[in-house]
C-alpha cells in the first residue's frame, strides 16, 4: 500500500488503518454488540497481511477491552509492527455510561492505564477523542497536558478527535496538532466546508473515521438487518438506520454497488475510496470484526475511481436527497 505523512510527523501511513471501535465488544454506551475476540485478532492480523500499518483505537472503545485485543494481536503478530494510535478524555462508570475529562492529572491516569494495556513503552499518537462539552478551559489544560506527553517520551505525535476549527486553533496557540480524526463519509460531510480546509492550510493531517457510516454503506447493511439490530447496539436507534433516512441510504449503497461491480470491488470499498479523494484527507480508519470483512475492505485505497464514477455518485446523493 501506498504511504503518506501524517500532518507534522514523521509517521507514514497507509490510506486505509484498522479501526477497533467495534471490537470493544458489548456492554457500554456505544459498544456494537457482542464481539468474539478470536475473531478481532484475526480481523487485525488480516488487515496487517494485506498491507496496513495502522492501528487506531481508544481507551473508551469496550471500557479499555479494545486496547487489550489489539496487544493481543500483537503479541502474536510476527510481521513489522504497526503505528498504535489511541485516544483519551472519556471516563466511564460502573453501567459504562461514558463522561469527559480533560483534566491533566486524569490524563495522566489514562496514559498509564493505556500503556499497560496495549503493552507498549510509547504510545505512536496520542488523541483527544472529544472537546470538553459544554466548552471549557479544559481544553487548554488537556492539549498543554498531551504536548507533555510528548516531550517527555511517553508519545510520539499528538492529535484530537471530533474538533471543530475554532477548538484546533485554541490548540495550535499552545502546540502544534499533528492530526485530526473527524467522522467522514457520503452521508456525513459536514467537515467539507470549513475544517478540511483549515486543516489543509495548517499541515493538520486528517484521519476519517466511518468512512462507510458505521456499516451503513457496506453492502451487507438490509432493512431488515437494521430492525434487528440488538439494542445494546448503539446503531439500533441512530437516525441513519431508520427511517425515513434508511431508504434514502439503501439506494445510495446500490449505486455504490453498481459502481463497484465495475472494478470487481465492494459497495463498501467505494465508499471509503471516495472519501480519500479529498486532498486533505491523509488516511481513512475502517473497522471489521473478522477477517473476511477485513478481506473485503482493506484494500480500498488502491481503488482509484474515475471523474465520471465521481459525477455519478455525486448526481445519486442529489437524487436521494431529493
Amino acid at each position: 500500500m501506498q504511504t503518506k505523512q501524517l500532518g507534522n510527523s514523521d509517521l507514514q501511513i497507509t490510506s486505509v488503518g484498522y479501526g477497533a471501535w467495534a471490537i470493544g465488544g458489548s456492554g457500554w454506551q456505544f459498544g456494537w454488540g457482542e464481539q468474539n475476540d478470536a475473531d478481532s485478532i484475526a480481523a487485525i492480523h488480516r488487515s496487517l497481511e494485506l498491507g496496513v500499518n495502522w492501528i487506531d483505537t481508544a481507551a473508551a472503545y469496550g471500557l479499555g477491552h479494545s486496547e487489550e485485543i489489539v496487544a493481543q494481536a500483537l503479541k502474536s503478530w510476527r510481521g513489522p509492527r504497526p503505528y498504535v494510535f489511541t485516544k483519551c478524555s472519556r471516563l466511564w462508570d460502573e453501567k459504562g455510561m461514558l463522561r469527559g475529562d480533560l483534566r491533566a492529572d486524569s490524563i495522566q491516569r489514562e496514559i498509564e492505564a493505556s500503556l499497560r494495556r496495549l503493552g507498549v513503552d510509547v504510545i505512536d499518537l496520542y488523541q483527544i477523542h472529544w472537546p470538553p462539552n459544554p466548552d471549557s478551559p479544559e481544553l487548554e489544560e488537556g492539549w498543554s497536558k498531551l504536548a507533555e506527553l510528548k516531550r517527555v517520551g511517553k508519545v510520539r505525535c499528538i492529535g484530537v478527535s471530533n474538533f471543530n476549527v475554532h477548538q484546533l486553533k485554541r490548540c495550535q496557540a499552545i502546540a502544534p496538532v499533528t492530526s485530526l480524526q473527524p467522522p467522514y463519509s457520503l452521508v456525513h460531510r459536514e467537515v467539507e466546508k470549513d475544517t478540511l480546509p483549515f486543516c489543509s492550510r495548517e499541515g493538520i493531517g486528517v484521519i476519517v473515521y466511518s468512512p462507510m457510516a458505521s456499516g451503513l454503506l457496506t453492502g451487507a447493511m438490509t432493512r431488515e438487518r437494521a430492525a434487528a439490530l440488538p439494542k445494546d447496539d448503539w446503531r439500533h436507534k441512530h437516525p441513519d438506520f431508520n427511517e425515513p433516512n434508511l431508504s434514502r441510504n439503501l439506494a445510495l449503497v446500490e449505486r455504490l454497488r453498481e459502481i463497484g461491480k465495475r472494478h470487481e470491488r465492494s459497495p463498501g470499498e467505494v465508499a471509503i475510496a471516495w472519501t480519500l479523494l479529498n486532498p486533505a484527507v491523509t488516511g481513512a480508519i475502517v473497522g471489521a470484526r473478522n477477517a473476511g470483512q477485513a478481506e473485503g475492505v482493506m484494500r480500498a485505497g488502491e481503488l482509484r475511481l474515475t471523474k465520471e464514477e465521481v459525477s455519478e455518485i455525486e448526481a445519486s446523493l442529489g437524487t436521494v436527497a431529493a
